[in-house]
């Protein structure tokens, strides 16, 4: 804005600007901004590093199945200088392990399809076509291998490459890599077919989405979630086409998001995701000089209380603490105010006002914020800032159903990724 935007600005606008650049700047305590962003405090003042004082240490686990051991026996009493005979019994004093990977290569196994002839009838009779010649050669490890490093490790197809030459010796084009992954990537529609059906089931479903590069073109990676199944999916949209297109005609009975309006009324009742408000409300607290948005984070603080103890109060006690809330919420929400900033924030809260204890209703099935679901769209931020995005919507898809097998898998205790890809991929 130049000098002369400036002079056609009324009294009114000038103070509002004014006001608005006085207004402390967001950080990751009061916007969704990640905390990499926030402006460090000088070095007088920041935080001492390493651990804090009364922190109990730890240290690495032995390996239970070590692959050898290694006995170090004294020969020689350190006193007398007697020889200590080596079938006299001893105890251990301690464990020292040396760890090591082993070299890696590929491993060729090279058909060769031979042909003879016969000599009773001079017939040439060739062997049938191994099945090493039918498809690819690369087998299903590698497959995986390549899969979980573009995937979960967000590697592009330069380094990719270069990670296959240098650490396994494989020679690979970037469009041999491309076809590998599209070929993998076929593999997970049939797990993928499944989440989306337990999803289809679920009573209680939370959603997210966050920004992605398809094509050159602004897209969106959609990541839905209930207690059974993670789903995935790959959008040019963040219209709430796309949440009926997933869900098709269920309608779960609790809907879990942010207050973004293409994920309102999907469901019979909605939880808002409180640690989004929370930080609207920090955001207004920081720079109003009205009480009321501190009001609304002792509140929210409440709030967050019983959310932590929810599913071991008793039914009265918790219907109990659930009115109070609701009470004190009613009287907030009706205090007046001069302050711009605390009037948006009131009118936020008072929009979302029967979605903000709907965890109370469900104890120990609808949870109060959407972290969750914040969890699972975090490898896509990171996929788009480290790739900036996608080159075709193929792999984005193909990308979203590794993802739904994979986060849906580890919903259960001891996964590991590369191991349900390596099982996936080899079915």
């Amino acid at each position: 804005m130049g000098r002369s935007d400036l002079e056609r600005l009324s009294k009114e606008e000038l103070i509002e600007l004014v006001l608005r650049l006085q207004r402390p700047q967001k950080t990751s305590r009061t916007s969704s901004k990640p905390p990499s962003t926030d402006r460090k405090e000088q070095r007088e003042r920041s935080k001492p590093g390493g651990a804090k004082p009364g922190h109990e240490g730890h240290s690495r686990i032995l390996s239970a199945t070590p692959d050898e051991v290694v006995e170090h026996r004294p020969d020689r009493c350190s006193c007398c200088s007697a020889v200590l005979m080596a079938d006299w019994p001893a105890e251990t004093i301690s464990l020292h392990e040396q760890i090591e990977l082993p070299e890696v290569a590929p491993r060729v196994t090279q058909h060769r399809r031979l042909a003879v002839r016969c000599r009773a009838c001079g017939t040439r009779v060739a062997a049938a076509v191994p099945d090493a010649a039918k498809g690819t050669p690369f087998g299903p490890r590698v497959h995986a291998m390549a899969t979980y490093l573009k995937t979960f490790q967000a590697l592009s197809y330069e380094r990719l490459q270069s990670a296959f030459a240098d650490l396994f010796g494989l020679t690979v084009s970037q469009g041999g890599l491309m076809t590998m992954l599209r070929r993998a990537q076929g593999a997970f529609a049939g797990e993928r077919d499944k989440a989306v059906a337990a999803l289809r089931r679920a009573r209680v479903i939370a959603s997210d989405e966050t920004g992605v590069r398809i094509e050159g073109c602004n897209a969106y990676h959609w990541v839905f979630r209930c207690a059974e199944a993670v789903v995935h999916h790959a959008s040019p949209t963040r219209g709430a086409i796309v949440v009926r297109t997933v869900m098709a005609v269920h309608r779960p009975e609790v809907w879990c998001s942010d207050r973004y309006s293409a994920q309102q009324r999907h469901a019979d009742a909605h939880q808002t995701c409180l640690a989004h408000l929370s930080r609207d409300v920090a955001s207004a607290d920081e720079a109003s000089a009205d009480v009321l948005p501190s009001r609304l984070q002792l509140w929210l603080h409440r709030a967050f209380a019983l959310a932590e103890e929810v599913a071991t109060l008793a039914a009265s006690t918790l219907a109990r603490k659930r009115r109070a809330l609701e009470r004190s919420l009613d009287a907030i929400l009706a205090a007046p105010t001069s302050c711009d900033l605390a009037r948006d924030i009131q009118n936020k809260v008072r929009r979302a006002r029967d979605q903000l204890l709907t965890f109370a209703h469900w104890p120990g099935l609808v949870d109060a914020t959407n972290n969750a679901c914040e969890r699972a769209l975090r490898p896509a931020v990171i996929q788009r800032k480290v790739t900036n995005g996608y080159r075709s919507m193929w792999a984005a898809e193909g990308e979203a159903d590794i993802r739904t097998v994979v986060d849906t898998a580890r919903l259960g205790p001891g996964t590991n990724a590369f191991k349900i890809i390596l099982q996936t991929v080899s079915a």
